[in-house]
């Protein structure tokens, strides 16, 4: 292609767009420097402006940093067989796709007709051709799983499997049931090419609605690693019993206390706080943030340690954990319990009067657990309606402690989203007892502040150390964000402008103003769409949520590997013996960040998806009864409502609303009746029938209780269009646990 003419400055977001999509090579960052003749200053705002239509949905990266158009693929990518249809025409999928948009279909060019079949697996170079994408396999690679989840049902005389995916609308025929019978959940292995494309069960998972099953289709749908070898687990036996050594940090005369949930199946900090005797310090405190010592158990290339990174993060389920690390570890070594001595990696902390952090340092250090004790029953111990032998020599001093650390950050004003998170109460059995949103107490507030004061530290401490930083970053939201929010706000009345500096509190004072109306949760939730993805990076770019210049996660180390990451940083920086960060760990942050980022997204995946299954199994008992629902999400097909206090989405199409035209005003995010008037809006609280409720799909239905369409009234609103990019928000992590 032409090299594109020189010009001052940089290049607009069209020229970069026209130049990626034409590049007959992989474009990176350096190649679209190269191209455009950019000097030195230039190719550092080139790095920002491509940040920020990564940001604005412009462009995403594939592996190697090569750019491509958002939706779009790599120029040469491994691609999986997907499908071989009655006409012969072979189709693909990436089999790597990180986007959040749909991954494309693209029609293979097969050198010799026939060769390949469902499950193969090419590395191809891929052409953008009309509305669509070709792919000109280069080389067949070894053959991998096409493996699809559903239950078994038998019809004509035949055993047919239907996915549970709900957009999975064809079924096929069992070549093999490997044992399992009609009713069963499996996993199979699709083979073959049309007419005679069938699959084989590899695996039988068993009743599909049992409760206990529905974390398993999460953990199949989404390829979530659940078994260690036998190799990892007799490698977390051996370093279990590594000796601690003699250079550490003896804190067990300390009534250090570990404030977890009730069904905790993990604890990996626990807390300590004093009056501070340093005379310069008048008035504030000293407090201990002790983390468990993974890094010490873990190291750097072990077979622990590969499989860790391959997990990303422990997977929470209401019946299970998939852990990121052996239980032998995870549950026991590693685990802070009351009474045993335990390895740790202790922040000692020195706080002022004002919340204020004044100096941290950190150690190696020795504790023993005073007492493990439930969040309810330390609010409750501090409250005075129970006894604790422990009130006065260690909840007391940490609440008062705390009281500091909370006017520093009512100080910063972090974001601010009241947004409840649901939680599955489950018997012995399994079976579901309650579902509701989670209380939150003071003492919920106190172990994340104290865990973000850490947190803090372990990012400034490193990088007064000059050492490598795994951020957690949550960047500002993007002006293309902050538009559609304006013209969104607008539609409510609320004006929101543009020139300011936008801070969290920004968007807390939008709160502030709206007050305790009707449509208060969908500003709130457009709120939350305005803001970005929060991700792990080795780059500073601060936490706009939490109002913090500098953060990385350090107090969760059983749970995550970026903590296990910084805890090794810290290590290697303050010298404090084996289990330090690599050199190579340390070339390869980026990669690493990028990594348990999607392994995050997909963990969240999972356990939003196991969730909305349970709510469907709870609300199934229900099914025809008329419930009290909030419209969550409209489209111009119909809206999406939520069962208030429940959870689970379902769908209301719109041409089951009424006998009226509904008109889509995407800007206010409602349906219009052309005739009454009649509004449906996010936000919006009305009552509908439950039609459906599928615990293997997690889907409900709603049906309108009147067949007419009516719904409370609203005020009216201008109609008006806005075309908006970008992807959903996720700043779920500001706190201490999920």
């Amino acid at each position: 292609m032409p090299k594109p003419k020189r010009s001052s400055g940089l290049p607009t977001r069209e020229q970069i767009l026209d130049f990626i999509t034409s590049s007959a090579t992989p474009a990176g960052k350096r190649e679209i420097a190269r191209a455009f003749g950019l000097t030195a200053q230039e190719k550092i705002g080139l790095k920002a402006l491509l940040k920020d239509m990564a940001d604005e949905g412009l462009i995403d990266s594939a592996p190697g940093r090569a750019f491509h158009k958002l939706g779009g693929l790599p120029k040469v990518t491994v691609l999986r067989i997907a499908d071989v249809d009655d006409g012969g025409n072979v189709w693909a999928v990436p089999e790597r796709w990180d986007s959040d948009a749909p991954a494309p279909r693209l029609r293979v060019r097969e050198r010799k007709r026939g060769a390949l079949g469902v499950g193969d697996r090419v590395l191809a170079r891929t052409e953008e051709a009309g509305n669509g994408w070709i792919a000109h396999p280069m080389k067949q690679l070894a053959r991998g799983e096409e493996l699809v989840l559903g239950v078994l049902h038998q019809e004509g005389g035949k055993l047919w499997l239907q996915g549970v995916e709900k957009k999975e609308r064809r079924e096929f025929m069992v070549s093999d049931a490997g044992g399992a019978e009609t009713g069963d959940l499996v996993l199979a292995e699709k083979a073959g090419r049309p007419p005679r494309i069938t699959v084989r069960v590899t695996e039988r998972l068993g009743d599909p609605f049992a409760p206990r099953s529905f974390s398993l289709i999460a953990i199949h749908k989404l390829g979530i690693p659940n078994v260690f070898s036998p190799e990892t687990v007799e490698e977390a036996e051996r370093m279990a019993q590594t000796p601690l050594g003699e250079a550490r940090e003896d804190l067990r005369g300390l009534p250090i206390v570990a404030i977890d949930p009730a069904d905790a199946r993990d604890h990996d900090d626990a807390v300590w706080a004093a009056p501070d005797d340093d005379p310069a310090n008048d008035g504030g405190w000293k407090a201990i943030v002790a983390i468990a010592d993974v890094s010490f158990y873990v190291r750097p290339g072990s077979e622990l340690d590969r499989e860790a990174r391959r997990r990303g993060n422990s997977v929470y389920f209401p019946d299970r954990v998939v852990p990121m690390l052996p239980e032998e570890l995870s549950a026991d070594m590693c685990s802070l319990k009351q009474g045993v001595d335990r390895a740790a990696l202790a922040c000692h902390l020195q706080i002022a009067k004002n919340g204020t952090l004044k100096s941290w340092r950190f150690t190696r250090a020795i504790v023993r657990i005073a007492a493990n004790i439930a969040y309810e029953d330390a609010q409750a111990a501090i409250d005075g309606t129970i006894e604790h032998p422990l009130t006065d020599v260690a909840l007391k001093p940490l609440w008062a402690c705390w009281k500091a650390l909370y006017k520093a950050r009512e100080k910063r004003d972090p974001l601010d989203l009241d947004l409840p998170e649901r939680r599955v109460v489950l018997d012995e059995k399994g079976r579901i007892l309650s579902v509701a949103p989670r209380e939150r107490l003071d003492a919920h507030k106190l172990i994340e502040d104290y865990m973000i004061a850490a947190n803090v530290a372990a990012a400034k401490a490193l990088e007064a150390k000059k050492a490598p930083v795994m951020y957690r970053v949550h960047e500002q939201p993007s002006r293309e964000k902050l538009v559609a929010l304006k013209e969104y706000l607008k539609t409510f009345g609320v004006e929101f402008a543009l020139g300011q500096v936008v801070r969290p509190a920004t968007f807390n004072h939008i709160l502030d103003k709206v007050g305790d109306v009707d449509f208060r949760p969908q500003i709130m939730e457009q709120v939350l769409r305005t803001q970005t993805q929060a991700y792990y990076g080795p780059e500073n770019h601060g936490h706009f949520g939490l109002a913090l210049g500098s953060y990385a996660h350090f107090t969760s180390p059983i749970r995550r590997y970026a903590d296990l990451i910084v805890h090794r940083a810290l290590v290697d920086a303050y010298k404090l013996g084996p289990g330090g960060l690599t050199a190579g760990e340390a070339a390869s942050m980026d990669r690493i960040g990028e990594s348990i980022s999607m392994l995050e997204r997909r963990a969240m995946e999972a356990e939003r998806d196991t969730i909305d299954r349970y709510v469907a199994a709870f609300l199934a008992e229900r099914v025809g009864q008329v419930l009290d629902v909030r419209i969550t999400g409209v489209a111009n097909f119909g809206f999406f409502a939520t069962v208030e206090g429940i959870g689970g989405d379902g769908l209301m199409p719109v041409r089951d609303i009424g006998g009226e035209y509904f008109r889509y005003d995407e800007a206010g995010r409602r349906l219009v009746g052309d005739e009454s008037g009649t509004e449906y809006a996010s936000g919006q609280r009305l009552q509908l029938r439950l039609a459906e409720a599928n615990p293997v799909s997690g889907a409900l239905r709603f049906e309108m209780v009147d067949g007419r369409g009516a719904a409370p009234e609203r005020d009216k609103r201008p109609a008006r269009v806005i075309k908006r990019r970008g992807r959903p928000a996720n700043i779920r992590h500001q706190g201490r646990k999920r």
